[in-house]
């Protein structure tokens, strides 16, 4: 019994500091006041868990795809990178925006806000759900705050770790559908953190 208690509070303990920005420059204390936000999404040098590249799990997923139906590994791939601007980006800002009442803090994509926030997704780990086990989806991700008009001017910046992502109350079979709700969860956190923090 207290073993199985060690293991839950380690759990929790790694959970709640993978909720938690690792602030590496500038303070949360310099979004003061900053009532609207320009998002900018990228994903270049995008590690994927157990492959040396993108492009590596990007091929191998094609490739077993293909064996069994020919063009879905192409249907797979047009998905794959679509699913960021229809489901990730979405979810996203969605999450973000009903932390705050009355759009007291929004963001937005291509708006002509003055300040920006850069999700810089460095890891993607889609999960996997075959009904007897599954696993969350987790994404790592860089943010960034900077003034638009000078990039070089930072206010904020600091890493997520393992971000997780479910839905569906375990029934997320969607590899799309699980990566989405990692974003939501992201959304959620750094809005959660402007909200407590940003005074």
């Amino acid at each position: 019994m207290k073993k199985i208690v060690l293991i839950l509070t380690v759990m929790c303990a790694v959970s709640s500091f993978a909720q938690k920005m690792k602030v590496t420059e500038g303070s949360i204390k310099n979004l003061k006041g900053i009532r609207q936000f320009d998002v900018i999404f990228e994903y270049h040098d995008l590690k994927i868990p157990k492959f040396d590249s993108e492009v590596a799990f990007l091929k191998e997923k094609m490739d077993k795809r293909e064996t069994k139906n020919p063009g879905s590994g192409e249907k797979f791939k047009k998905t794959w990178f679509n699913d960021r601007e229809e489901r990730y980006h979405p979810m996203f800002l969605e999450s973000f925006n009903k932390r705050f009442v009355n759009d007291m803090v929004s963001v937005t994509e291509n708006s002509d806000a003055s300040y920006v926030i850069k999700i810089h997704t460095t890891k993607l780990y889609a999960g996997y759900n075959i009904g007897i086990v599954r696993h969350n989806a987790e994404i790592d991700a860089i943010v960034t705050v900077y003034k638009k008009t000078d990039p070089t001017i930072i206010l904020l910046e600091g890493t997520y770790r393992d971000v997780p992502g479910n839905g569906a109350f375990g029934n997320d079979y969607d590899s799309g559908f699980r990566i989405s709700h990692c974003y939501a969860k992201l959304g959620k956190n750094i809005a959660n953190y402007i909200r407590k923090k940003a005074k």
